[in-house]
């Protein structure tokens, strides 16, 4: 028995996939990904730390270029002489980060287990 198989077949197939990826991208142009869990934040406190950096940017912009020692000097207090210490909670850095797996200790630790090493 010969089963004849022509491209005329497929057409319905075909019409169900394109239908299903316009639908797809439809949906998902329609409702981006909501940020429903995410704690709201105080509007005017961001607004209120870029101000302040702005302020000092454009003071420093209109100055002379400070000295090494001036730049020592405001730089002491956090990230740098502008930013100071604004969001250096969020940051990651050594201070933070001790109990962090790198990603060669987690490749290592995951071949152990595929191979059945301790």
């Amino acid at each position: 028995m010969k089963i004849n198989f022509s491209l005329s077949m497929l057409r319905p197939v075909r019409f169900v996939i394109v239908a299903f990826t316009c639908a797809l991208l439809f949906l998902s142009s329609a409702f981006p990904a909501a940020a429903i869990g995410s704690p709201k934040s105080d509007v005017t406190e961001a607004t209120d730390q870029l101000l302040e950096t702005q302020r000092q940017t454009d003071e420093i912009a209109k100055s002379a270029p400070p000295s090494l020692k001036e730049v020592q000097d405001r730089s002491r207090d956090g990230l740098n002489e502008i930013q100071g210490d604004a969001d250096i909670d969020k940051m990651k850095r050594p201070e933070n980060s001790k109990d962090a797996t790198s990603v060669e200790d987690e490749v290592n630790t995951f071949l152990k287990k595929v191979t059945g090493n301790k």
